[in-house]
């Protein structure tokens, strides 16, 4: 068995060759873990938080810049998801719909292309969301597609958006961005 490099006796003579050092307080074993489980809660709720809100507030900036939503529509066409962000961007431009007529026709639309059980750009939201909508469809109003844009745009929130924030479409168009700001 190897010898112990520091033994109490070494210990207590290097111990009195540093005079103005405080010797820490001894903790108890409960204490210890319990400042541990405190601060490994902690880290994981301020990590989780600074996650999400980073990647909300990068979907907000890819939603209202052109080039990066540009570039977000492609990355989700490279993942044959596009018809998330598209069926984001239909209820947005929905919503800006007037008249009582367009906005029947131009709910239908949306029904038809995106939500509908045989949709060729079907979107993923539960059977629950389609029937409520199916029925705000006999008189629809502003709102009736509200649910589903919430659940596709958290689906693109949590999914797509951060693999797009690692890829390599996303790094250089930031990158060519802050290059032509300095110029």
């Amino acid at each position: 068995m190897p010898k112990l490099l520091f033994s109490r006796i070494r210990l207590y003579e290097f111990k009195d060759l540093m005079p103005n050092m405080k010797r820490p307080r001894r903790r108890r074993k409960k204490d210890i873990q319990c400042v541990s489980v405190q601060k490994c809660n902690d880290e994981m709720y301020s990590s989780k938080l600074s996650c999400q809100t980073d990647h909300e507030l990068h979907l907000e900036k890819l939603l209202k810049d052109k080039k990066y939503l540009a570039a977000f529509h492609s990355f989700l066409q490279s993942e044959f998801s596009e018809e998330n962000i598209e069926f984001w961007l239909a209820c947005e431009e929905f919503r800006l719909t007037t008249s009582p007529e367009h906005l029947q026709w131009r709910a239908e639309e949306i029904y038809r292309e995106f939500i509908q059980p045989t949709a060729c750009r079907e979107i993923n939201v539960d059977q629950r969301v389609r029937e409520k909508i199916k029925q705000a469809l006999e008189k629809p109003n502003l709102s009736c597609f509200d649910e589903a844009q919430k659940h596709v745009y958290l689906l693109m929130e949590r999914d797509s958006c951060p693999r797009f924030l690692h890829s390599d479409a996303y790094l250089s168009l930031k990158r060519k961005s802050r290059t032509l700001w300095y110029l």
